[in-house]
């Protein structure tokens, strides 16, 4: 068991790393990031949380004693009204989701129209570019509409931009490095979009039941079956989350000087 007691460990990377069960006492982690870390079930006691930012998946974290997950959640849904609306109940709260999300897009994409082209590659804060947003997208609907639902066994273009963490995949494109206009990846982009439209609008909520065909070929997501829902579920998450993202960093490319 590795015990760091009186040790200076500034600017240390810590990466796939396992810390089950760690235990720290008397540690500065002063401007430390986490990216892709598991806290699910950590205390934290005694300790000094200030201008901290926390996103992702949330549940049951008490601060001094009151669950404020409640307070939060209340809080973006008054922000924006049309979120309660992204975990939809049958096949027409699908649609339905699905309309509001092709409305709120295109603003999105017009406030990008008027930064600069290199802008839109640049990241802000390590986070995705707002091009690399909208290829991970691509690679979103490729994945979990056009193979797992439709069963498209290779639909990627080269364009497609897996998220991070994935292994790689040989069947799957990643090229990190490419540059794409804008109008380039809108073109894939309304492509995705129609198909996603196509499938929402003959669902019916015993489809929507269902599960998957198992697609047998190498590739992402696995070959194996899935809840439809959990397929479309997760397309209105990503469209949903990664638009509230760019909103947040073309204002912040918006403010540069």
């Amino acid at each position: 068991m590795a015990d760091f007691t009186h040790e200076n460990l500034t600017g240390s990377r810590f990466e796939d790393v396992y810390l089950t069960g760690a235990r720290f006492h008397d540690v500065d982690l002063t401007g430390a990031r986490f990216d892709l870390v598991d806290l699910t079930g950590v205390t934290i006691r005694g300790s000094a949380l200030v201008n901290v930012d926390i996103s992702g998946e949330i549940e049951n974290l008490r601060v001094n004693g009151v669950d404020v997950v409640p307070l939060v959640e209340a809080e973006l849904n008054r922000r924006y009204p049309d979120r309660v609306k992204m975990r939809p109940a049958d096949a027409d709260g699908f649609r339905e989701a699905w309309g509001i999300l092709e409305r709120l897009w295109p603003q999105t994409v017009e406030r990008a129209r008027g930064l600069a082209p290199d802008l839109l590659h640049e990241q802000v804060d390590g986070e995705w570019s707002f091009i690399e947003t909208l290829r991970h997208l691509v690679f979103a609907t490729d994945a979990w509409v056009r193979r797992a639902v439709l069963g498209e066994p290779s639909p990627w273009d080269p364009l497609d931009l897996p998220h991070d963490e994935m292994p790689d995949e040989p069947s799957v494109p990643r090229d990190r490095g490419a540059r794409p206009s804008l109008d380039q990846v809108l073109a894939l982009r309304a492509d995705r979009m129609a198909t996603v439209r196509q499938v929402l609008a003959s669902l019916t909520d015993e489809q929507l039941a269902d599960r998957t065909e198992p697609v047998l070929e190498p590739g992402y997501p696995e070959p194996e079956s899935f809840p439809v829902r959990r397929c479309l579920q997760a397309i209105l998450s990503e469209e949903w989350q990664h638009r509230l993202y760019a909103e947040r960093d073309l204002a912040a490319l918006e403010s540069q000087p």
